[in-house]
């Protein structure tokens, strides 16, 4: 479903991708990932969004950010807001769907195919406007989670849906033993 000629580009919903890993019991290596798409395609950019908490002295997900930054990708994030629910519980939101969106429909125009990593159905709509700019779009999610990752109608749009746990030998590694170093972008959205 790739061509070697055809020019791709990468959107990346950060909290979106890490939820559906994590499902799967392995975390992504972004360096793997950006190689796999590179021979897959003229790879034009490598989107990653993601909501940053801007009040905390330290942030887990900054190391992945910067390294993120550093290695080729273009990073797009934005302030997460923070608040306490009903129930008393810290709450963070984080939502990044208008900044891909915005940024998918720029690139359009010279993108032959987009790669959306989300199983977000809220962009399904970007995908039918994609689609009728004569853009090939492939979403990367899961269908073997419990609950599945990706809503059936982001997958019905698609052009080419590529279940993440087949790209796991290629682009995964074992998780680590640590704290949940996107918590703030897991619980965004």
């Amino acid at each position: 479903m790739f061509y070697k000629d055809e020019r791709l580009a990468l959107f990346i919903d950060g909290s979106n991708l890490y939820a559906a890993a994590k499902a799967l019991g392995f975390d992504i290596d972004y360096k793997l990932l950006r190689q796999e798409f590179m021979r897959r395609g003229k790879l034009l950019r490598a989107f990653y969004y993601t909501a940053l908490l801007e009040n905390d002295e330290y942030s887990p997900i900054r190391p992945l950010v910067d390294w993120l930054h550093y290695n080729g990708f273009t990073m797009v994030t934005k302030p997460a807001k923070e608040y306490t629910d009903s129930m008393g519980r810290r709450k963070v939101k984080g939502n990044m769907d208008i900044e891909l969106t915005v940024d998918a429909m720029e690139l359009a125009p010279r993108v032959d195919h987009i790669v959306l990593f989300s199983g977000d159905g809220d962009f399904r709509p970007l995908i039918a406007s994609l689609q009728r700019q004569g853009v090939r779009v492939s979403v990367v999610s899961t269908i073997r989670s419990q609950p599945p990752m990706i809503s059936d109608e982001l997958r019905r749009q698609a052009d080419n849906f590529i279940e993440l746990e087949e790209l796991k030998d290629v682009i995964g590694r074992p998780p680590r033993e640590q704290s949940d170093p996107r918590s703030v972008s897991a619980a965004s959205g």
